[in-house]
């Protein structure tokens, strides 16, 4: 169960254009991930920023790390992303977290 300090520095990585792009970029990738050289490819972002922006996010827990060969590997921590997710509808409209659905799917949708 995440406490709110913890996702007050989980929000507060994602706050960030970068952060925040190099974090979609990881959740639409899936738990195989990315390499270091392709997200910053794809951000246009240089080397130095994007370790500043991969370490914030891993420091709060939303990313994990790996090595393959001479590559280091970014992915997302899913488990981590839906306990964020799960605190934030937690109390959703008072009822609990299935109270929510109706009103996430209908804006989904209208």
């Amino acid at each position: 169960m995440m406490q709110a300090p913890e996702a007050v520095q989980a929000l507060g990585a994602l706050a960030h254009e970068h952060r925040l792009g190099i974090y979609r970029i990881l959740v639409e990738q899936g738990p195989d991930g990315l390499a270091a050289g392709s997200i910053a490819e794809r951000l246009g972002v240089p080397g130095s920023s994007l370790t500043f922006h991969l370490q914030h996010l891993q420091r709060a827990g939303l990313i994990v790390q790996r090595r393959a060969g001479r590559q280091l590997i970014y992915a997302a921590d899913f488990v981590q992303m839906n306990t964020l997710i799960g605190f934030l509808t937690e109390n959703c409209c008072g009822r609990g977290q299935n109270a929510c659905v109706p009103l996430a799917t209908k804006r989904a949708s209208g």
